[in-house]
Protein backbone atom coordinates (compact mmCIF):
# COMPACT_ATOMS: atom_id res chain seq x y z
CA UNK A 1 0.00 0.00 0.00
CA UNK A 2 1.16 3.53 -0.77
CA UNK A 3 2.33 5.73 2.09
CA UNK A 4 -0.52 7.47 3.90
CA UNK A 5 0.19 9.65 6.44
CA UNK A 6 0.99 11.29 8.95
CA UNK A 7 0.39 13.85 11.39
CA UNK A 8 -1.88 13.86 14.37
CA UNK A 9 -4.65 16.30 14.99
CA UNK A 10 -7.28 18.34 13.20
CA UNK A 11 -7.09 21.44 11.13
CA UNK A 12 -8.37 24.20 13.31
CA UNK A 13 -5.07 25.57 14.60
CA UNK A 14 -1.98 24.21 12.85
CA UNK A 15 1.51 24.29 14.29
CA UNK A 16 3.95 24.35 11.36
CA UNK A 17 6.88 23.44 13.60
CA UNK A 18 5.43 20.24 14.97
CA UNK A 19 3.03 19.33 12.19
CA UNK A 20 0.38 18.93 14.89
CA UNK A 21 -3.03 20.48 15.11
CA UNK A 22 -5.33 21.36 17.94
CA UNK A 23 -9.07 21.37 17.46
CA UNK A 24 -11.40 24.04 18.76
CA UNK A 25 -14.12 21.42 18.92
CA UNK A 26 -13.95 17.63 18.75
CA UNK A 27 -14.07 16.14 15.26
CA UNK A 28 -17.60 15.00 14.36
CA UNK A 29 -18.47 12.11 12.04
CA UNK A 30 -22.18 12.93 11.80
CA UNK A 31 -22.76 13.19 8.03
CA UNK A 32 -26.14 14.91 8.31
CA UNK A 33 -24.63 17.49 10.64
CA UNK A 34 -21.64 17.91 8.33
CA UNK A 35 -23.85 18.57 5.31
CA UNK A 36 -25.97 20.98 7.34
CA UNK A 37 -22.82 22.86 8.41
CA UNK A 38 -21.70 23.04 4.78
CA UNK A 39 -25.05 24.41 3.61
CA UNK A 40 -25.12 27.02 6.36
CA UNK A 41 -21.80 28.39 5.15
CA UNK A 42 -23.51 29.35 1.87
CA UNK A 43 -20.38 28.73 -0.18
CA UNK A 44 -21.41 25.91 -2.55
CA UNK A 45 -21.85 27.10 -6.15
CA UNK A 46 -20.75 30.60 -5.19
CA UNK A 47 -19.00 32.96 -7.58
CA UNK A 48 -15.23 33.09 -8.04
CA UNK A 49 -13.53 35.01 -5.21
CA UNK A 50 -9.96 36.25 -5.39
CA UNK A 51 -8.74 35.18 -1.92
CA UNK A 52 -9.42 31.52 -2.71
CA UNK A 53 -7.94 31.86 -6.20
CA UNK A 54 -4.78 33.36 -4.72
CA UNK A 55 -4.43 30.52 -2.22
CA UNK A 56 -4.69 27.96 -5.02
CA UNK A 57 -2.02 29.83 -6.99
CA UNK A 58 0.31 29.99 -4.01
CA UNK A 59 -0.04 26.32 -3.13
CA UNK A 60 0.75 25.31 -6.68
CA UNK A 61 3.79 27.58 -6.82
CA UNK A 62 5.20 26.79 -3.38
CA UNK A 63 4.66 23.01 -3.49
CA UNK A 64 5.43 22.82 -7.22
CA UNK A 65 2.35 20.77 -8.03
CA UNK A 66 0.35 20.99 -11.27
CA UNK A 67 -3.02 20.71 -9.54
CA UNK A 68 -4.48 22.38 -6.46
CA UNK A 69 -8.08 22.77 -5.32
CA UNK A 70 -10.24 24.09 -2.53
CA UNK A 71 -12.71 21.20 -2.55
CA UNK A 72 -16.07 21.17 -0.74
CA UNK A 73 -17.68 17.75 -0.35
CA UNK A 74 -21.45 17.80 -0.94
CA UNK A 75 -23.98 14.94 -0.82
CA UNK A 76 -22.91 13.28 -4.07
CA UNK A 77 -20.22 15.54 -5.49
CA UNK A 78 -17.13 17.52 -4.66
CA UNK A 79 -17.33 21.12 -5.84
CA UNK A 80 -14.25 23.27 -6.29
CA UNK A 81 -14.38 26.74 -4.78
CA UNK A 82 -11.01 27.36 -6.44
CA UNK A 83 -8.97 25.12 -8.68
CA UNK A 84 -5.77 25.11 -10.70
CA UNK A 85 -4.88 22.45 -13.26
CA UNK A 86 -8.45 21.10 -13.48
CA UNK A 87 -10.91 21.87 -16.25
CA UNK A 88 -14.04 20.86 -14.32
CA UNK A 89 -15.89 22.62 -11.50
CA UNK A 90 -16.99 19.43 -9.77
CA UNK A 91 -16.63 15.66 -9.83
CA UNK A 92 -18.67 12.77 -8.47
CA UNK A 93 -18.07 12.16 -4.78
CA UNK A 94 -17.71 8.43 -5.46
CA UNK A 95 -14.38 9.07 -7.21
CA UNK A 96 -13.15 11.83 -4.92
CA UNK A 97 -9.91 11.51 -2.97
CA UNK A 98 -11.20 14.35 -0.78
CA UNK A 99 -14.17 12.33 0.43
CA UNK A 100 -11.63 10.05 2.14
CA UNK A 101 -9.66 13.00 3.48
CA UNK A 102 -12.67 14.42 5.35
CA UNK A 103 -13.21 11.16 7.23
CA UNK A 104 -10.34 11.77 9.60
CA UNK A 105 -8.48 14.32 11.64
CA UNK A 106 -5.09 14.10 9.95
CA UNK A 107 -3.69 15.09 6.56
CA UNK A 108 -4.58 12.43 3.99
CA UNK A 109 -1.61 11.45 1.83
CA UNK A 110 -1.35 9.11 -1.15
CA UNK A 111 2.20 8.75 -2.48
CA UNK A 112 1.41 6.58 -5.50
CA UNK A 113 -2.24 6.05 -6.40
CA UNK A 114 -1.42 3.33 -8.94
CA UNK A 115 -0.10 1.13 -6.12
CA UNK A 116 -2.87 1.91 -3.66
CA UNK A 117 -5.74 -0.65 -3.66
CA UNK A 118 -8.17 2.12 -2.72
CA UNK A 119 -7.37 4.23 -5.77
CA UNK A 120 -5.59 2.14 -8.41
CA UNK A 121 -8.81 1.64 -10.41
CA UNK A 122 -10.17 5.13 -9.76
CA UNK A 123 -11.13 6.83 -13.07
CA UNK A 124 -9.28 9.97 -11.94
CA UNK A 125 -6.17 7.77 -11.81
CA UNK A 126 -6.69 5.54 -14.85
CA UNK A 127 -7.94 8.50 -16.90
CA UNK A 128 -7.61 12.26 -16.76
CA UNK A 129 -6.20 14.05 -14.86
CA UNK A 130 -4.12 10.90 -14.11
CA UNK A 131 -3.65 11.55 -10.41
CA UNK A 132 -0.59 9.84 -8.99
CA UNK A 133 -0.01 11.58 -5.65
CA UNK A 134 -2.35 13.50 -3.37
CA UNK A 135 -2.14 15.50 -0.16
CA UNK A 136 -5.35 16.80 1.41
CA UNK A 137 -5.88 18.81 4.60
CA UNK A 138 -9.43 18.75 6.06
CA UNK A 139 -11.18 22.11 6.29
CA UNK A 140 -12.80 21.93 9.72
CA UNK A 141 -15.53 24.25 10.97
CA UNK A 142 -15.32 25.68 14.50
CA UNK A 143 -17.91 23.14 15.63
CA UNK A 144 -15.88 20.20 14.35
CA UNK A 145 -17.23 19.33 10.90
CA UNK A 146 -14.92 18.59 7.96
CA UNK A 147 -16.62 20.34 5.04
CA UNK A 148 -13.90 19.75 2.47
CA UNK A 149 -10.18 19.97 1.88
CA UNK A 150 -7.35 22.03 0.52
CA UNK A 151 -5.54 19.54 -1.67
CA UNK A 152 -2.34 19.40 -3.69
CA UNK A 153 -2.11 16.85 -6.50
CA UNK A 154 0.72 15.67 -8.71
CA UNK A 155 0.73 13.54 -11.85
CA UNK A 156 3.87 11.67 -10.77
CA UNK A 157 4.37 9.53 -7.64
CA UNK A 158 5.61 11.71 -4.82
CA UNK A 159 6.20 11.61 -1.08
CA UNK A 160 5.16 14.94 0.39
CA UNK A 161 7.61 16.01 3.08
CA UNK A 162 6.71 17.05 6.61
CA UNK A 163 7.51 20.67 5.72
CA UNK A 164 5.29 20.52 2.64
CA UNK A 165 2.41 19.12 4.69
CA UNK A 166 2.97 21.92 7.20
CA UNK A 167 2.83 24.55 4.45
CA UNK A 168 -0.33 23.04 2.97
CA UNK A 169 -2.00 22.97 6.40
CA UNK A 170 -1.07 26.61 7.01
CA UNK A 171 -2.74 27.56 3.74
CA UNK A 172 -5.76 25.45 4.74
CA UNK A 173 -6.10 27.55 7.89
CA UNK A 174 -6.22 30.62 5.68
CA UNK A 175 -9.00 29.01 3.62
CA UNK A 176 -11.05 28.37 6.77
CA UNK A 177 -10.51 31.99 7.81
CA UNK A 178 -11.69 33.25 4.42
CA UNK A 179 -14.81 31.11 4.60
CA UNK A 180 -15.58 32.55 8.04
CA UNK A 181 -15.04 36.08 6.70
CA UNK A 182 -17.61 35.36 3.98
CA UNK A 183 -20.07 34.60 6.77
CA UNK A 184 -19.46 37.95 8.38
CA UNK A 185 -20.02 39.84 5.13
CA UNK A 186 -23.59 41.04 4.66
CA UNK A 187 -23.78 41.18 0.85
CA UNK A 188 -23.80 38.16 -1.44
CA UNK A 189 -20.98 38.47 -3.97
CA UNK A 190 -22.96 37.14 -6.93
CA UNK A 191 -26.32 38.87 -6.49
CA UNK A 192 -25.75 41.90 -4.29
CA UNK A 193 -28.56 40.85 -1.93
CA UNK A 194 -28.17 39.76 1.70
CA UNK A 195 -26.06 36.73 2.54
CA UNK A 196 -27.61 33.84 4.45
CA UNK A 197 -26.09 34.97 7.75
CA UNK A 198 -27.09 38.61 7.26
CA UNK A 199 -30.63 37.64 6.29
CA UNK A 200 -31.00 35.38 9.33
CA UNK A 201 -29.88 38.24 11.58
CA UNK A 202 -32.50 40.55 10.03
CA UNK A 203 -35.24 37.92 10.08
CA UNK A 204 -34.59 37.04 13.72
CA UNK A 205 -34.96 40.71 14.63
CA UNK A 206 -38.28 40.77 12.77
CA UNK A 207 -39.42 37.64 14.62
CA UNK A 208 -38.67 39.30 17.97
CA UNK A 209 -40.43 42.49 16.90
CA UNK A 210 -43.47 40.64 15.56
CA UNK A 211 -43.76 38.57 18.74
CA UNK A 212 -43.38 41.56 21.05
CA UNK A 213 -45.76 43.82 19.13
CA UNK A 214 -48.21 41.11 18.05
CA UNK A 215 -47.63 41.97 14.40
CA UNK A 216 -47.82 39.69 11.38
CA UNK A 217 -44.65 38.35 9.76
CA UNK A 218 -44.49 36.08 6.74
CA UNK A 219 -41.57 34.20 5.21
CA UNK A 220 -41.01 33.07 1.62
CA UNK A 221 -38.51 30.50 0.37
CA UNK A 222 -37.93 30.66 -3.37
CA UNK A 223 -36.13 27.99 -5.39
CA UNK A 224 -35.23 28.00 -9.09
CA UNK A 225 -36.77 24.96 -10.76
CA UNK A 226 -34.52 22.43 -12.51
CA UNK A 227 -31.45 24.55 -11.85
CA UNK A 228 -29.07 21.59 -11.96
CA UNK A 229 -30.19 20.94 -15.54
CA UNK A 230 -29.34 24.55 -16.40
CA UNK A 231 -25.83 24.13 -15.03
CA UNK A 232 -25.38 20.79 -16.76
CA UNK A 233 -26.53 22.08 -20.15
CA UNK A 234 -25.22 25.65 -20.23
CA UNK A 235 -22.40 25.61 -17.67
CA UNK A 236 -21.87 27.32 -14.33
CA UNK A 237 -21.17 30.84 -15.68
CA UNK A 238 -24.62 30.82 -17.30
CA UNK A 239 -26.06 29.37 -14.10
CA UNK A 240 -24.58 32.31 -12.20
CA UNK A 241 -26.18 34.72 -14.66
CA UNK A 242 -29.56 33.03 -14.17
CA UNK A 243 -29.21 33.42 -10.39
CA UNK A 244 -28.36 37.11 -10.80
CA UNK A 245 -31.29 37.82 -13.12
CA UNK A 246 -33.79 35.89 -10.99
CA UNK A 247 -32.59 37.66 -7.84
CA UNK A 248 -33.00 41.06 -9.51
CA UNK A 249 -36.47 40.19 -10.81
CA UNK A 250 -37.63 38.96 -7.39
CA UNK A 251 -36.29 42.07 -5.71
CA UNK A 252 -38.33 44.19 -8.14
CA UNK A 253 -41.50 42.52 -6.81
CA UNK A 254 -40.67 43.06 -3.14
CA UNK A 255 -41.19 46.20 -1.08
CA UNK A 256 -38.48 48.46 0.27
CA UNK A 257 -38.99 47.23 3.83
CA UNK A 258 -38.86 43.52 2.97
CA UNK A 259 -35.66 41.58 3.74
CA UNK A 260 -34.39 39.57 0.78
CA UNK A 261 -31.40 37.24 0.79
CA UNK A 262 -29.70 34.32 -0.90
CA UNK A 263 -29.98 31.24 1.26
CA UNK A 264 -27.57 29.12 -0.74
CA UNK A 265 -27.12 27.97 -4.33
CA UNK A 266 -30.32 28.72 -6.24
CA UNK A 267 -32.46 29.28 -3.13
CA UNK A 268 -33.63 32.68 -1.88
CA UNK A 269 -35.54 33.85 1.19
CA UNK A 270 -37.66 36.87 1.98
CA UNK A 271 -39.01 38.15 5.29
CA UNK A 272 -42.17 40.23 4.88
CA UNK A 273 -42.83 42.38 7.98
CA UNK A 274 -46.40 43.31 8.93
CA UNK A 275 -47.73 40.98 6.23
CA UNK A 276 -50.48 38.42 6.77
CA UNK A 277 -50.67 35.10 4.96
CA UNK A 278 -53.12 36.29 2.31
CA UNK A 279 -50.97 39.28 1.37
CA UNK A 280 -47.81 37.16 1.46
CA UNK A 281 -49.43 34.63 -0.87
CA UNK A 282 -50.38 37.41 -3.27
CA UNK A 283 -46.82 38.74 -3.24
CA UNK A 284 -45.48 35.23 -3.81
CA UNK A 285 -47.83 34.68 -6.74
CA UNK A 286 -46.75 38.01 -8.23
CA UNK A 287 -43.12 36.92 -7.97
CA UNK A 288 -43.87 33.53 -9.52
CA UNK A 289 -45.80 35.08 -12.42
CA UNK A 290 -43.08 37.67 -13.07
CA UNK A 291 -40.38 35.02 -13.29
CA UNK A 292 -42.52 32.68 -15.38
CA UNK A 293 -43.04 35.50 -17.89
CA UNK A 294 -39.33 36.22 -18.26
CA UNK A 295 -37.25 35.12 -21.23
CA UNK A 296 -33.59 34.86 -20.30
CA UNK A 297 -31.14 35.75 -23.05
CA UNK A 298 -28.43 33.68 -21.39
CA UNK A 299 -30.68 30.62 -21.87
CA UNK A 300 -31.41 31.42 -25.51
CA UNK A 301 -34.61 33.28 -24.58
CA UNK A 302 -35.98 30.26 -22.76
CA UNK A 303 -38.25 30.63 -19.76
CA UNK A 304 -37.23 29.77 -16.21
CA UNK A 305 -39.65 28.99 -13.39
CA UNK A 306 -39.54 29.05 -9.62
CA UNK A 307 -41.33 27.34 -6.75
CA UNK A 308 -42.19 29.20 -3.55
CA UNK A 309 -43.05 28.12 -0.04
CA UNK A 310 -45.05 30.59 2.08
CA UNK A 311 -45.56 30.61 5.85
CA UNK A 312 -46.68 33.05 8.53
CA UNK A 313 -45.22 33.33 12.00
CA UNK A 314 -47.67 31.61 14.34
CA UNK A 315 -49.26 33.32 17.35
CA UNK A 316 -47.12 31.39 19.82
CA UNK A 317 -44.11 31.04 17.55
CA UNK A 318 -41.00 32.83 18.81
CA UNK A 319 -38.20 31.12 16.88
CA UNK A 320 -37.20 31.72 13.27
CA UNK A 321 -36.10 28.10 12.91
CA UNK A 322 -39.63 26.89 13.55
CA UNK A 323 -41.22 28.95 10.78
CA UNK A 324 -38.33 28.13 8.45
CA UNK A 325 -39.01 24.42 8.95
CA UNK A 326 -42.63 24.95 7.93
CA UNK A 327 -41.90 27.14 4.92
CA UNK A 328 -39.18 24.74 3.76
CA UNK A 329 -41.68 21.90 3.99
CA UNK A 330 -44.13 23.96 1.92
CA UNK A 331 -41.44 24.52 -0.73
CA UNK A 332 -40.81 20.78 -0.83
CA UNK A 333 -44.53 20.21 -1.39
CA UNK A 334 -44.56 22.77 -4.21
CA UNK A 335 -41.72 20.89 -5.89
CA UNK A 336 -43.45 17.56 -5.42
CA UNK A 337 -46.70 18.90 -6.88
CA UNK A 338 -45.05 19.88 -10.15
CA UNK A 339 -43.05 23.11 -9.58
CA UNK A 340 -43.81 26.61 -10.95
CA UNK A 341 -46.25 27.17 -8.10
CA UNK A 342 -46.59 28.54 -4.60
CA UNK A 343 -47.49 26.41 -1.61
CA UNK A 344 -48.76 27.80 1.68
CA UNK A 345 -47.65 26.03 4.86
CA UNK A 346 -50.13 25.11 7.53
CA UNK A 347 -49.56 26.38 11.04
CA UNK A 348 -48.48 23.03 12.47
CA UNK A 349 -44.90 22.74 13.67
CA UNK A 350 -42.71 20.64 11.37
CA UNK A 351 -39.76 18.70 12.77
CA UNK A 352 -36.46 19.49 11.10
CA UNK A 353 -36.22 15.99 9.63
CA UNK A 354 -39.77 15.83 8.26
CA UNK A 355 -38.70 17.03 4.82
CA UNK A 356 -36.31 14.12 4.45
CA UNK A 357 -39.02 11.71 5.49
CA UNK A 358 -41.65 13.14 3.14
Amino acid sequence: MADRAVTKGVLQVFDPQSCATESVSAFKRDEAGRLSALMQLDVLDSATEQPFESIADLVRQVLKVPICAVSLVDVDRQWFKARRGLDVTETARDFSFCTHAINGTVPFIVADATKDPLFSNNPLVTGGPKIRSYAGIPLTTPDGYNIGTLCAIDIVPRKFSKDEISILASFANVVVGEIELRQIASTDVLTGILTRRAWIDCAEREVRRASACEMALSILIIDIDHFKAVNDRFGHPVGDQVIREIAHAVQEQLREFDWFGRFGGEEFVAALPDTNLTDASNIAEGIRAAISGMRLSCLGDQACTISIGVAKLGHNETRLKSVLNRVDHALFQAKRLGRDRIQVADNVAIASDDRAAA
